[in-house]
């Protein structure tokens, strides 16, 4: 989808930082970008969320598969004058989810807020999804955040905080992936147990949940998908990784203290909207 607005400078992520998360620890895990030779290559959503945090004032601790592009996460966070730690894993590996909290506490000195952003998409409806592609999914998109979350509660202080990555997807069908749909949707629960565990400590744990963000992993969607780009989205054009980002960095900071067990959608209207405006304007 192709627009003619003009972004607001917080969704291009030009904006100074507002101290919102000044002292704090946060692990991104899913902090990388992948690759894209597009000139106007836009960031990812794990990438503009590990920078606007040490923005805000956080050490960040960037956890990725990729190592090259997580270190270049950890370069941009620390030309916001904040550290940047690197650290490498896989987590369909339970062994690497638990060194990633384990090593991100030791390297900034304790955790004060998690981030999991990983997430792949395999499979292509029901018949050419198989046992193993399925299971490969819930690892990367579902259990890895299990792990994560139960490696990290125990150590996350009062006001600490938890925010998952899902996906319109959960919500509505779409994607055309069942086992993509159905770990996003699970995401959900995990975050409403996450919650009602953590409120014992005043720990949160909340959803964000992106529809149709323009990220180098987006592009590559459209390009196998042509149709996802010309969804009509109710706000006229698709998220931009930093509107991922001030969500999760709302959701990190004590400006939510009161918000847990929730999903905060973001998608400019696609999943409450998109039904009543075609009802209202057929040439939407």
């Amino acid at each position: 989808m192709t627009t003619t607005q003009r972004l607001a400078p917080e969704s291009r992520g030009e904006v100074g930082g507002r101290g919102r998360l000044v002292g704090r620890r946060i692990l991104v895990v899913g902090a990388g970008t992948r690759p894209c030779a597009d000139a106007d290559a836009p960031v990812g959503n794990g990438r503009a969320i590990a920078v606007l945090a040490a923005r805000e004032g956080a050490a960040v601790a960037c956890a990725d598969v990729d190592a090259e592009s997580v270190r270049e996460t950890a370069e941009w966070v620390g030309r916001e004058g904040r550290r940047g730690v690197v650290l490498v894993g896989d987590v369909a590996d339970a062994a690497d989810c638990s060194r990633l909290v384990t090593e991100a506490r030791e390297q900034l000195g304790g955790l004060d807020g998690l981030v999991c952003n990983v997430g792949i998409g395999a499979g292509a409806g029901l018949e050419g999804t198989s046992a193993e592609t399925w299971d490969l999914t819930f690892a990367i998109n579902l259990r890895s955040h299990f792990l994560l979350s139960r490696a990290a509660l125990p150590h996350l202080p009062d006001g600490g905080s938890v925010v998952f990555i899902s996906s319109v997807a959960g919500l509505v069908p779409g994607s055309l992936i069942p086992a993509y749909d159905a770990s996003k949707a699970g995401l959900f629960g995990l975050a409403r147990h996450v919650a009602l565990e953590g409120a014992a400590g005043n720990v949160r744990a909340n959803v964000v949940v992106p529809g149709l963000i323009d990220t180098p992993l987006g592009r590559w969607a459209t390009r196998g998908r042509p149709s996802r780009g010309r969804t009509p989205v109710p706000l006229g054009r698709q998220g931009t990784g930093w509107e991922i980002a001030y969500a999760t960095v709302f959701l990190l900071s004590h400006e939510a203290a009161y918000i847990t067990g929730q999903m905060l959608v973001v998608d400019g209207g696609l999943t409450t909207l998109l039904g009543a405006r075609q009802r209202t304007d057929p040439e939407a």
